[in-house]
């Protein structure tokens, strides 16, 4: 009886991606820069977290992209959806089943500093996971202690920062705090942020990048900069902000990705 593993690789016909990417709201468009596309609907995949959040497609797409077999994970599951940290681990050992070595996530954020506006691309040096839970909760291994000193791969963050500045674009750089939602945050929960540390806000990757390095990944991760903090501006949040200005950090974010990708090992 053939694998899910054993139909992809049928089907790659000889690729053999060692880089995938998750791809955050709005940021599906890096999919078309895809190369000889080859999909498979999250619905076909054994396991797979089907994303009920509008902006979020559902499907594994492999390729190329600037010369490099790629694996693309084209929308998420959220903890908020049904309250499990550990929806994306059977993407995850699917894509390290299948010879995946370095994970690249992508989200839209909450600025937490006046020089972030929207529309700027944060790179993840580090995050705070402050929702109160953990996708390796019930892991019955010792490698549930998974060491996260080194969360961000140096030579993946590398890559990232060579690429924004070969490209001009301004990538910054800081903290990621995950928060549950699917609420937005509070303006005294925001100073609480900033206060801890955080340059950023957000209700995803961090249970992604912890799966990550349960399972031996490489990681890096940016986000895609929608809106200021609650209490930052005056304003009410909303998703529809979200989906609104993501594509416009979201272009810059995928020029560093297209060129970053040819330099990662």
């Amino acid at each position: 009886m053939k694998t899910t593993i054993d139909t992809i690789i049928e089907k790659l016909d000889g690729l053999a991606p060692r880089i995938a990417l998750v791809l955050g709201s709005g940021l599906g468009g890096l999919v078309d820069a895809i190369e000889d596309p080859i999909r498979f609907p999250y619905e076909e995949l054994e396991g797979f977290p089907v994303s009920g959040v509008s902006g979020h497609a559902g499907e594994l797409v492999a390729g190329t992209i600037n010369g490099k077999p790629v694996f693309i994970l084209s929308g998420r599951a959220h903890y908020y959806e049904h309250g499990n940290a550990n929806a994306m681990r059977p993407a995850l050992e699917l894509l390290k089943g299948l010879g995946v070595e370095h994970l690249i996530l992508t989200n839209s954020a909450g600025s937490l500093r006046d020089d972030m506006p929207p529309g700027s691309v944060m790179m993840l040096t580090d995050h705070i996971n402050f929702s109160g839970t953990n996708p390796l909760i019930g892991e019955e291994t010792d490698d549930r202690f998974t060491g996260m000193t080194s969360a961000y791969d140096t030579q993946m963050c590398g890559a990232l920062e060579s690429a924004a500045t070969e490209k001009d674009i301004a990538l910054h750089k800081g903290v990621y705090m995950w928060f549950s939602g699917p609420s937005f945050e509070t303006p005294a929960e925001i100073r609480m942020a900033r206060t801890l540390g955080a340059d950023a806000v957000g209700m995803s990757t961090v249970p992604e990048v912890i799966l990550g390095r349960f399972l031996g990944l490489k990681c890096a991760a940016c986000s895609v900069i929608t809106n200021y903090g609650a209490g930052m501006t005056g304003s009410e949040l909303s998703h529809e902000e979200t989906k609104e200005m993501a594509p416009i950090g979201g272009k810059r974010l995928q020029t560093i990705l297209v060129k970053a990708i040819g330099d990662i090992a």
